[in-house]
């Protein structure tokens, strides 16, 4: 090889490094400013939503608004249930600290992660799908299997999100004991729900990662370097949000009712879901979901469209 052919070989070896770079530290930027600002935004209305999910008795009360009134009221503000204003919405912030740590790490991993795992899937099934599916189809398949893949994985954050929900829903179980002592203590218990949460992310990221691509396939997006316009990302994130919400609602249920029940007093996910059957119906699976949908869904969709938007954007600047 003569020097001229190492140099321009070395040349493209540093390009190809610094591309890669680029693109890690786009997907690591724009996941993490996601995290961020859902949390600094949304943190109550997430509070709210465990809260009601967590709540074992019925809610709504036919033919007497007034009760019904109160016993929302109960379910979501607990202990300041009859407290002014000011100490109802301070309630609200229960479990920041933890909510931080698990929504920064999590929007990180999820929204930066599954970039990472699509374009290996593409690398080495992309033919395939095309082959099978068709090229549009198959896109959309892999960035929804992708999404699956990740979701799974995200159990590995488990421990942060039981406190986190523990803190929003139970404080008296963390009341006087420290990070450290817990983990300590608790152990593989904090990752208590692990088999439900697996079973709740995988349909749900498949169907957040999926329905966004393929509303952006529907609207001429990602094909050619054609990046989103904000509106695009947000119409897509809606559509993928949408989608997820509904399909991990009934796990998420049971999952939340698991995390929140007491350390020393564990109830595993066949138990509570066969309590939760016999006394709320198939109903009490989707209790929560309007809320969610409500305000929970501009939470996701929120953090999504800042996540893909920037992502798309620094990619393109660092590259």
């Amino acid at each position: 090889m003569t020097s001229k052919d190492s140099q321009s070989s070395s040349i493209v070896s540093t390009s190809a490094m610094h591309a890669s770079s680029g693109k890690a530290n786009a997907r690591i930027i724009g996941s993490a400013v996601a995290g961020v600002s859902e949390l600094a935004l949304f943190h109550p209305v997430d509070t709210v939503a465990k809260r009601l999910m967590s709540t074992e008795t019925q809610l709504i009360a036919l033919g007497s608004p007034a009760q019904t009134r109160m016993n929302l009221n109960n379910a979501i503000f607990r202990t300041c249930a009859t407290e002014g204003l000011g100490q109802k919405a301070m309630s609200l912030f229960p479990g920041v600290g933890f909510g931080a740590a698990y929504k920064i790490l999590q929007r990180v991993y999820k929204f930066g992660g599954q970039p990472v795992v699509l374009d290996m899937m593409t690398k080495r099934f992309g033919k395939d799908f095309d082959e099978k599916f068709g090229h549009k189809t198959g896109r959309t398949l892999l960035s929804a299997t992708s999404g699956s893949l990740i979701g799974v994985g995200e159990i590995v954050l488990l421990p942060l999100d039981a406190l986190k929900v523990k803190a929003q829903t139970a404080p008296e179980q963390l009341r006087g004991r420290g990070v450290v002592d817990i983990f300590r203590k608790e152990g593989f218990g904090l990752y208590r729900g692990a088999g439900l949460t697996a079973m709740r992310n995988a349909p749900g990221s498949f169907a957040l990662f999926g329905g966004a691509t393929a509303a952006k396939t529907w609207m001429g997006v990602g094909e050619d370097g054609v990046r989103a316009t904000w509106t695009q990302d947000a119409i897509a994130s809606c559509v993928g949000a949408v989608a997820s919400i509904s399909v991990a609602q009934p796990m998420d249920v049971v999952k939340t009712r698991i995390q929140n029940r007491p350390f020393d007093s564990p109830e595993g996910g066949m138990t509570i879901f066969r309590r939760l059957i016999q006394n709320e119906g198939f109903g009490g699976l989707f209790k929560g979901l309007t809320p969610k949908l409500i305000v929970i869904g501009p939470k996701l969709i929120f953090s999504f469209t800042i996540a893909q938007h920037l992502i798309g954007y620094f990619e393109h600047v660092l590259k």
